[in-house]
C-alpha cells in the first residue's frame, strides 16, 4: 500500500538554477516528480536553458500550472500561447519561452521536472569553428 507524502514547497529536493534569470526547484512525491520554476523578467528558455538542455528546443512536456506572471510559448509548429495566472496548460516538446512583462512567473509543472533544466550528459559537441577566411 501507498503511503501519504507531504513536503513543504519551499523545502525543494533538488535546485537547478537556470543560466541566468531563475530556477527550476524539484520535489519527489514517491511516483510522482514536482518542479516549480521560478522566471525572472528577461528570462528565455532558448538562453538561459538551452545550453544546459544541449536541443535546439524544449523537449520536455509540461503540464503547469501558472501562478503568477506572465509568459508566451512559441511551438516549432508555429503555434503561439500566452499564460497569465490562473492558467492551467499542456504544453508539448518543441517550444521556446519568455517571460513578458516586468513581473516574475511563477509556474507549478506536473510533468516535466523529471529532465527539465538538467546539465547534458554524456559526449560534449565540440563548438563551431567559424570559416577560414
Amino acid at each position: 500500500m501507498a503511503r501519504a507524502i507531504i513536503k513543504k514547497a519551499n523545502e525543494a529536493d533538488e535546485r537547478r538554477p537556470f543560466i541566468a534569470h531563475g530556477e527550476a526547484t524539484v520535489l519527489n512525491l514517491g511516483a510522482l516528480t514536482v518542479g516549480r520554476g521560478f522566471f525572472e523578467p528577461g528570462w528565455q528558455w532558448s538562453k538561459d536553458v538551452k545550453p544546459l538542455a544541449g536541443t535546439e528546443s524544449c523537449e520536455v512536456v509540461h503540464t503547469l500550472s501558472v501562478l503568477s506572471g506572465r509568459m508566451h510559448i512559441q511551438m516549432r509548429d508555429g503555434q503561439e500561447l500566452d499564460l497569465e495566472p490562473g492558467d492551467v496548460a499542456f504544453v508539448p516538446p518543441g517550444h521556446d519561452a519568455w517571460v513578458v512583462g516586468d513581473e516574475p512567473c511563477r509556474v507549478v509543472d506536473f510533468t516535466g521536472a523529471e529532465d527539465y533544466a538538467q546539465a547534458r550528459t554524456g559526449k560534449q559537441e565540440e563548438p563551431a569553428q567559424p570559416p577560414i577566411q
